[in-house]
């Protein structure tokens, strides 16, 4: 584990934190780990028992050794510790969602393109090998041209109380879809449940409608009595199933396609072919990332520019589950 010569400090050492903790440190970029918890700060000096540790967030904004700042704090912390360190010159990291708005993470974004840095969002799934080689399969026309993507974030707890299911999971696969299809839907709808707290949404669907015709459908839930992370294209000549739970086929090509003879439909069936990914963490590829873009002044894959184009869709489903599923434009 060598020394980086980019220095970063983390906020926030929590459920989500101490993963970037981790990560950063053995990139040997972590010079410093904020938590306001006294659990917090025992957990990161656990887990980095070389780096400083303090509990007020501050100190991350005055110190000279520190070029970069990764925010792990709630959501609704993101705009103002973001803003606070793009005007103390550090480049920023933040978790997904970067805001709670589509106007927060503009604000974000024009002091970010005012100071001259990096605004990066943890968009992890776009760096997870899987996605990248689905990428790639989309773009050589492997799969033909792409007419729906659906994806199932599923999972038994853990159960929130700042942001409901949509908020807290879809932001993974909207963030894939909107690079898969690469545009912007124009129109979404979106229902779900409160069960467990009133108000606070447990479960929800979201549909996505295109300009092109194509269709993206999200559904995630914590109230689901198993784990599943699925995300499945469907292309008019081979279909193509993400499942991240899988250990050892995490992408599969199905070779099955509808074709329509004498104005009949007929469905041809192929073999499943396993595709070779390469074994690397998402986290650790989306870290060193950001570290190369701080590095090299590049712009990041997940900019803040895709956060905020992640929040209008969020925002617009949000508007659309308080109505009961009445569609709402883009």
């Amino acid at each position: 584990m060598g020394r980086s010569e980019i220095g970063v400090a983390v906020l926030g050492c929590g459920y989500w934190g101490k993963n970037l903790v981790r990560n950063f440190r053995e990139l040997g970029s972590l010079r410093l780990v904020c938590d306001v918890s006294d659990r917090g700060c025992a957990l990161a000096a656990e887990l980095a028992p070389d780096v400083d540790v303090s509990n007020r967030f501050e100190d991350a904004f005055r110190r000279e050794d520190v070029d970069a700042l990764v925010l792990a704090t709630p959501a609704e912390t993101h705009m103002d510790l973001a803003l606070k360190a793009l005007e103390a010159g550090k480049d920023v990291y933040v978790e997904k969602p970067m805001a709670l708005t589509v106007e927060e993470g503009e604000k974000m974004q024009e002091a970010a393109d005012s100071q001259g840095r990096i605004l990066m969002v943890g968009h992890i799934l776009e760096y997870h090998p899987a996605v990248i080689k689905l990428r790639a399969l989309i773009e050589s026309g492997v799969l033909g041209e792409t007419r729906y993507i659906f994806s199932n974030r599923l999972n038994f707890g853990k159960i929130r109380s700042e942001e409901n299911a949509l908020w807290s999971f879809a932001p993974h696969d909207i963030a894939v879809i909107l690079r898969l299809f690469g545009e912007m839907p124009t129109e979404v709808t979106c229902v779900g449940g409160s069960y467990v707290k009133t108000n606070l949404a447990d479960v929800t669907v979201s549909c996505l409608r295109f300009g092109s015709g194509r269709r993206g459908h999200v559904f995630v839930s914590w109230l689901n009595p198993f784990k599943e992370q699925k995300l499945v294209v469907v292309g008019e000549r081979k279909m193509a199933v993400f499942n991240d739970v899988s250990q050892d086929q995490k992408l599969v090509l199905y070779n099955q396609r509808v074709d329509v003879e004498e104005g009949l439909p007929v469905l041809h069936k192929g073999d499943a072919e396993p595709v070779e990914i390469e074994s690397r963490e998402p986290l650790r590829e989306e870290c060193a990332h950001f570290l190369e873009c701080v590095a090299s002044r590049r712009t990041p894959l997940t900019d803040g520019r895709s956060g905020i184009a992640v929040l209008s869709v969020l925002e617009a489903c949000q508007k659309s589950l308080g109505l009961d599923g009445t569609p709402v434009a883009l």
